[in-house]
């Protein structure tokens, strides 16, 4: 048995020989995108970017203060808090270099409404459901920031990159297709049953 969409009408025949009518179905059991509202999820997104990077900027600062005082010099030839120091700034250099590229990329990210028959492409607000629970989950293919999960409207929301294999996965895919999601315990295959 197809599961049913939301929107979808349910007929059902009655023992006289007439139709009865129930529907539209789902609608709150198997939220769409678009009662998620793409625009807010980016924006949350962006923010939530911005603080960690903010965050780790005055990590850094701090950390580089701190390699580069009087006190973090060597007492002797087996001390090892400048070289401990040093490591850190770098690791945290490289940090904020690249949650300042995450930070530009989701700036210039310019949304788009994705209609039935379009390509599934950054951007895209994409559910996907499991064919034998039924279960729905979110998907934002984002350029960076792979792994955050945000809430709107309810929902859960994980952020995709195209980096990622689902990420990979999604890229190129129409409405009412089928895609195989890695999982730690098996692939799972799901159906795209909603995109925005």
């Amino acid at each position: 048995m197809r599961p049913v969409t939301p929107g979808a009408l349910l007929v059902l025949e009655m023992p006289c020989g007439a139709f009865s009518v129930l529907g539209p179905i789902l609608l709150s059991a198997m939220p769409s995108p678009q009662t998620i509202d793409k625009a807010a999820v980016l924006e949350q997104l962006r923010a939530r970017v911005k603080a960690e990077l903010e965050r780790a900027m005055g990590s850094q600062k701090d950390v580089q203060a701190g390699a580069t005082h009087e006190e973090a010099r060597p007492e002797n030839d087996k001390d090892t808090r400048a070289i401990e120091a040093t490591y850190l700034a770098r690791g945290l250099a490289e940090r904020v270099a690249t949650l300042e590229h995450a930070h530009l990329a989701l700036s210039k990210l310019v949304l788009r409404d994705f209609g039935e028959s379009d390509p599934i492409a950054l951007g895209a607000l994409v559910t996907l459901q499991e064919p034998e629970s039924g279960a729905v989950r979110h998907y934002f293919l984002a350029p960076a920031a792979g792994g955050e999960r945000l809430g709107t409207a309810g929902q859960s929301v994980l952020i995709v990159t195209t980096a990622a294999p689902l990420g990979r996965a999604l890229l190129g895919c129409h409405l009412g297709d089928e895609v195989r999601v890695p999982a730690p315990r098996g692939a799972r295959d799901m159906e795209i049953v909603a995109l925005s």
